[in-house]
């Protein structure tokens, strides 16, 4: 990915008011992300803890969504879920479920799309091997290449259910 502006990344969100997007905290250290390893921008915002954010390519423009993540149940650390978009296997609370408007009328209208997301949206540097997952690996025989476009297929899959 390449590296984004905060003006880029504020003026990318489709699901929520411009005044909402002017408001929410950036991730600290922008300048500092390591950009060519990302296939996305996620992140958690420390101060609200349920609100998280997604900035990524779809259908040729940036595209930024506002995402609610649930709380964490208690699940033991022997608990293990997957990540729908990067299909990384994480343990005590490392997936959680996040819920986005629907863009447009639908989204006025209260509807809403979920996904099992990794609760630090950093999917990009589990499947480059970057960030080690506790929950254990899942032999593949996917090439690192071949992971990517699974997991960039699943984000733009994920996306279209949010701005159709």
């Amino acid at each position: 990915m390449k590296p984004l502006s905060e003006r880029d990344i504020r003026s990318s969100f489709v699901n929520c008011s411009k005044g909402e997007a002017q408001r929410l905290k950036l991730p600290a250290g922008l300048d500092e992300l390591p950009w060519p390893d990302l296939d996305f921008l996620g992140w958690r915002d420390p101060g609200a803890p349920e609100r998280a954010y997604l900035v990524a390519d779809h259908d040729g423009r940036l595209v930024g969504v506002a995402l609610r993540a649930a709380a964490a149940g208690a699940r033991g650390f022997t608990g293990r879920s997957i990540c729908s978009l990067c299909l990384t296997t994480r343990t005590a609370g490392g997936v959680v479920l996040m819920t986005a408007r629907r863009s447009g009328a639908a989204g006025r209208g209260g509807n809403s799309v979920g996904q099992y997301l990794c609760s630090d949206l950093a999917c990009s540097l589990y499947i480059r091997g970057r960030k080690q997952s506790v929950g254990g690996v899942v032999r593949e025989t996917l090439s690192r290449d071949e992971k990517i476009a699974r997991t960039l297929a699943n984000l733009d899959a994920f996306l279209t259910t949010i701005t159709r």
